[in-house]
């Protein structure tokens, strides 16, 4: 666990350490380095696993901007993989990760051996998601996330998790992780709902590509999975069974196993 100053913010992140081949995890919005945990605890014995916090959520500094722009998101992340000598690294990005390692990868190509791509978009937002979640965004910012919280997660979170009867104890680790951001989140969410799309751009990524969606995932749905795996060279689309848009924590085996699966092609 470890603070780095790059730019002009500080990151929060957490490194195994390891002679293997590097993976940067890249978190979804509302979430931090936890969105991966099972993920790393597998992989930590054969990679070295690095995942950090963007800037203004989890345990990195609260950011000073209206907006927390996808371009500075990707600089961070440019600049974190040069500031600890990983590159070029596996970078395994989910929703707002996902639209770091797309941008990552065309702009810096040097610095990425493969990609993952999950439960993310490569096109704006609608103009009906846009209302939506300006909506829920500015009464988290004036009432607290507590008042926004169960129309959020049938968002995160796809109906099987959010069902299941024995799953009662995960679904408030979940929630209480939703709870614990800071009212300053509403910086991070107009980043998500005012980006550009990059689905132009695709066509320039000539890293090794996976791209996985859950098939619950209402958030970036499948369409849009298929969509960018359609449009990068060699791209391979995996669909995971039962999860939503938190597949990593909803339907952790099959993530891992897909990702372990995929970084041992590339290994190889």
């Amino acid at each position: 666990m470890a603070t780095i100053h790059l730019n002009d913010t500080s990151l929060y992140y957490e490194d195994t350490g390891g002679s293997g081949a590097p993976i940067v995890f890249s978190h979804g919005l509302l979430w931090n380095t936890n969105l991966f945990a099972p993920q790393i605890a597998a992989l930590a014995g054969r990679y070295r696993c690095v995942a950090y916090d963007h800037r203004g959520q989890g345990r990195s500094p609260e950011s000073i901007y209206r907006s927390v722009s996808m371009e500075s998101l990707t600089a961070d992340a440019a600049a974190l993989v040069e500031a600890l000598g990983l590159g070029p690294v596996h970078f395994c990005g989910l929703s707002m990760g996902g639209f770091v390692a797309m941008r990552l990868a065309v702009a810096r190509p040097d610095l990425i051996r493969s990609l993952v791509l999950m439960e993310t978009s490569a096109d704006p937002e609608t103009f009906a998601s846009k209302t939506k979640y300006r909506a829920l965004n500015l009464l988290a910012r004036l009432f607290g996330p507590s008042l926004i919280a169960n129309a959020v997660m049938p968002i995160m979170f796809g109906k099987t998790a959010l069902k299941d009867p024995d799953r009662a104890t995960e679904r408030s680790e979940w929630k209480k992780q939703m709870l614990s951001n800071r009212p300053s989140i509403w910086r991070a969410v107009n980043g998500v709902i005012e980006r550009e799309g990059v689905y132009d751009t695709l066509e320039k990524i000539t890293a090794p590509t996976l791209v996985i969606v859950g098939d619950e995932d209402v958030a970036t749905v499948p369409a849009k999975a298929q969509r960018i795996a359609t449009a990068i060279k060699g791209a391979r689309l995996v669909v995971i069974p039962r999860a939503g848009h938190s597949a990593t924590v909803e339907q952790p085996n099959a993530v891992t196993g897909a990702i372990a699966t995929f970084f041992g092609e590339v290994e190889s």
